[in-house]
């Protein structure tokens, strides 16, 4: 029977950190949230190297472990360790799994692959409103016009309807909503 997974989506977000243009997550985070000592999930990945190529798995140079133990407070322990950790790549992460092969590990995984999952969907969504973006920025350049000077002419115009709502006398009074401190 397994033990239920105490964490977060935030937390295990924030376990997933950006190296080599790659998202990836550490050998002492994967080691905690799979219930090993970091140790022995080392020793798993020796006994079964051939399962984790380079684009699986690679270890970091010490400037890129500099970096990490920079921009991590969970990580500061990393600082005075002599060797560089491991990074493993989402492919490498779920490759971890099997190689562990428990029920903690199977679930943990499960969730590690949601969260790529979805950081994928929100970079391609995020993709295609930047390109939707430059479409009319090119649109409105090949017109003579700039999306700057149209952010300036809508900035005027929610100006003059806040004058307009102001000036109203006509208007009838509404109601705040919300808590009310007494």
């Amino acid at each position: 029977m397994s033990k239920e997974i105490i964490v977060n989506d935030n937390a295990l977000l924030s376990k997933v950190l950006d190296v080599r243009g790659q998202k990836i997550m550490i050998d002492r985070d994967l080691a905690e949230l799979y219930g090993v000592p970091t140790k022995r999930l080392n020793e798993q990945v020796k006994r079964n190297i051939k399962r984790f190529p380079v684009d699986f798995m690679f270890q970091l140079t010490l400037e890129e472990k500099e970096k990490v133990v920079a921009k991590c407070d969970h990580l500061k322990a990393l600082k005075y360790s002599s060797g560089s950790p491991y990074a493993f790549t989402e492919h490498g992460a779920v490759m971890l799994a099997s190689v562990l092969n428990s029920e903690r590990a199977i679930e943990v995984n499960v969730r590690i692959v949601k969260l790529f999952i979805a950081m994928r969907e929100v970079l391609r969504a995020n993709q295609d409103m930047l390109l939707r973006l430059e479409k009319i920025d090119k649109y409105l350049h090949e017109q003579g016009h700039t999306l700057k000077q149209h952010n300036k002419e809508i900035g005027v115009l929610f100006e003059l309807i806040d004058q307009l709502r102001k000036e109203n006398k006509y208007a009838v009074p509404r109601n705040s909503i919300g808590f009310k401190p007494q």
